[in-house]
């Protein structure tokens, strides 16, 4: 038997130690664990046999190598062990950013000049207010009102003097119902505490 076969045949030595290593096992599993003789044995032969043989796993085969004066020698080439492939990294991927919630839409006056109050080309929302509720505003009157571009009562609240100087400039054959019949005012108390209170008032035109 050459060298190369007697560095790969077995070798007593690792057996030893592989039995010496199922023994200690078996004893820690019997005192420690407080496991039986048989699944201690068991445990303790697999953990010999499974060191017997990779403390005696063989080396690597030497490789006779042609040297320039044709000399055959004996060079031994270390195992090389395939390169472990490192696990993938987990990326956490970013969150989607939410799309911001559009700003609902808000209306806007259909005039708004130094030129008298401002004025709608139509009530917000498809809806006017009902102007009859104003003590001096009939049907005819609330019709003017509209085409005038008035529709809500907040509207009408918002007169300034100089405003209610130009709405009455623009009335046609009824000027000076804003001040006498006191629209500002009604419109006011309407915004401010409800129809249910004002009708209450204008019973006794407490407005």
């Amino acid at each position: 038997m050459n060298r190369s076969e007697m560095a790969n045949g077995p070798r007593f030595e690792m057996w030893a130690i592989g039995i010496a290593a199922g023994l200690v096992a078996a004893g820690v599993m019997i005192v420690v664990g407080g496991f039986g003789w048989m699944a201690a044995g068991f445990v303790g032969a697999m953990i010999a046999a499974v060191v017997a043989f990779v403390f005696g796993l063989p080396k690597a085969a030497p490789i006779n190598v042609a040297t320039h004066d044709d000399v055959m020698t004996e060079v031994e080439v270390p195992a090389v062990a395939p390169a472990m492939a490192a696990p993938a990294a987990f990326v956490s991927q970013p969150a989607p950013i939410a799309a911001k919630p559009a700003k609902p839409a808000v209306a806007k006056p259909a005039e708004a000049t130094a030129d008298g109050p401002v004025r709608l080309s139509g009530p917000r929302g498809g809806r006017a207010d009902n102007l009859k509720e104003i003590e001096g505003i009939g049907p005819a009157m609330e019709k003017l009102v509209n085409e005038l571009g008035f529709y809500h009562f907040d509207q009408i609240a918002g007169w300034s003097d100089a405003d209610v100087a130009w709405v009455d400039a623009n009335m046609k054959t009824f000027k000076g119902r804003i001040v006498r019949d006191r629209w500002t005012a009604q419109a006011k108390l309407i915004v401010s505490e409800g129809l249910e209170a004002f009708r209450i008032r204008a019973k006794t035109n407490n407005y």
